[in-house]
């Protein structure tokens, strides 16, 4: 999240000389009076969308409609847990052997908001092997924004590889314009699938960590997508049409926890309200409450120093925007979405503590916690907040964008379905049980 803060302030732009927006914009601008009446009401919806964007202090009166932002003041105060030199983190960013670490690094230099931050991604982006990397790469040099973030971008319009150039065309999109823009690659449903859609998820998010009892030392970890992913599970977006207004399914899975090398699965069912006044999109706020198993170590299915069963809590809210060419059930589907997500956490820090990042960044290292449980609360201290982004993506490389081909193992209702055939493996179960995996 910090890194959409860089930048963005008045004096930072001027200083940093963002470079010509006539040079990122392609086309002269169209004069008012040449407009029709829908395109005047699409530019007076995004003016007014535009005002939500600009920084509040400038525009508005009472400070508790802008500056009662928890992770914003956190930011201002926290000590980075990452304590990499700089030139560490560009020799990593470019040349380390794991890509996850090559991108955990490129995103904790972007955080930093260094002048060559834009430099470092777009090198990144151009010669990475990884191709989600490169993908996660081009949103941090959209996160940091500005005429030279458009700029950079537009290189990798003619990218070889599809799903680049339509990240870079989406992303130059949304700073332009505020809204996502895609090709024109035909879409495939599969009929007979759980899920109408299965949409695979980039998070990117802080960690705020309280250090001490007294509120007053705190650390940040920044995630990158495929970091957060080992942690916590790549997550996938699970909407069906028919429900897809009030709930849908959040499906993570974890890699590399389960000793028998099977994923590890654990499913958020959320619920809420859509906004459905535009037909193009639907702006949401869902909350899910799931019963699972908190492991006071701190790291999934290790009950060393103790279980209790508890209720957790997380909160996602945003926009989805509708794809009218790919149709599921005579309904539109979901091209694109994204938002905002928060909830607590539980680190346990004498398990970090002095360790090299390799191994904080571990599967499973890190549980969601709750603050409305009498043993789970006093040991809750992670602030957890972030943006995810998803969009529907060719994953077999035959040009066609694919709707619902992610396996996810997960009922409508959230519940563990190993098999994906829609029947639970147990009723009400939506975590792995770490119990079938003890010696």
């Amino acid at each position: 999240m910090a890194i959409d803060l860089c930048n963005k302030s008045p004096d930072l732009v001027t200083e940093r000389g963002p470079g010509s927006w006539a040079e990122a914009v392609p086309s002269e601008p169209a004069l008012l009076d040449d407009l029709g009446t829908e395109q005047r009401d699409a530019l007076n919806f995004a003016y007014r969308t535009t005002l939500s964007n600009v920084d509040p202090r400038f525009v508005a009166g009472d400070p508790a409609a802008w500056a009662s932002d928890f992770g914003y003041a956190l930011d201002r105060v926290a000590i980075r847990l990452d304590n990499r030199s700089n030139g560490e983190l560009r020799e990593q960013a470019l040349r380390h052997p794991d890509p996850v670490m090559r991108e955990q690094a490129l995103y904790e230099y972007a955080d930093r908001d260094h002048a060559d931050a834009i430099e470092l991604l777009e090198e990144a982006a151009r010669t990475d092997t990884n191709r989600e990397l490169r993908w996660d790469a081009l949103w941090a040099i959209e996160k940091l924004g500005g005429a030279t973030a458009v700029t950079t971008l537009q290189k990798f319009l003619t990218d070889d590889d599809p799903e680049i150039a339509e990240w870079a065309k989406l992303f130059i999109s949304e700073l332009q314009t505020g809204d996502p823009a895609f090709d024109g690659r035909p879409g495939l449903y599969t009929p007979g699938r759980t899920f109408d859609e299965t949409i695979y998820l980039l998070i990117h998010c802080d960690l705020y960590v309280r250090l001490d009892e007294s509120n007053t030392h705190w650390g940040k970890i920044s995630l990158a997508p495929q970091g957060l992913a080992r942690i916590y599970g790549q997550a996938h977006a699970c909407p069906n049409v028919s429900t897809r207004e009030r709930q849908l399914v959040i499906a993570k899975t974890i890699s590399g926890l389960h000793k028998d090398g099977s994923p590890h699965c654990d499913n958020y069912l959320f619920r809420g309200f859509t906004d459905r006044t535009r037909r193009d999109r639907g702006n949401f706020f869902f909350e899910s409450l799931v019963p699972r198993t908190f492991f006071k170590s701190g790291r999934a299915d290790d009950p060393s120093q103790g279980v209790r069963q508890a209720n957790i809590g997380f909160a996602r809210y945003g926009t989805w925007h509708l794809e009218p060419k790919f149709q599921v059930r005579e309904e539109a589907a979901i091209r694109y979405v994204r938002g905002r997500f928060q909830g607590w956490g539980h680190v346990n820090l004498s398990r970090i503590a002095g360790r090299p990042l390799e191994e904080v960044l571990t599967p499973g290292n890190g549980v969601l916690s709750t603050l409305h449980d009498p043993e789970v609360g006093p040991m809750t201290n992670a602030f957890i907040l972030g943006t995810f982004k998803g969009k529907l993506n060719d994953w077999d490389g035959d040009g066609v964008i694919d709707l619902n081909s992610r396996n996810v193992y997960s009922t409508a209702e959230g519940e563990i379905d190993s098999d994906q055939d829609g029947i639970p493996d147990k009723a009400g179960q939506t975590c792995c049980d770490y119990t079938n995996l003890l010696p």
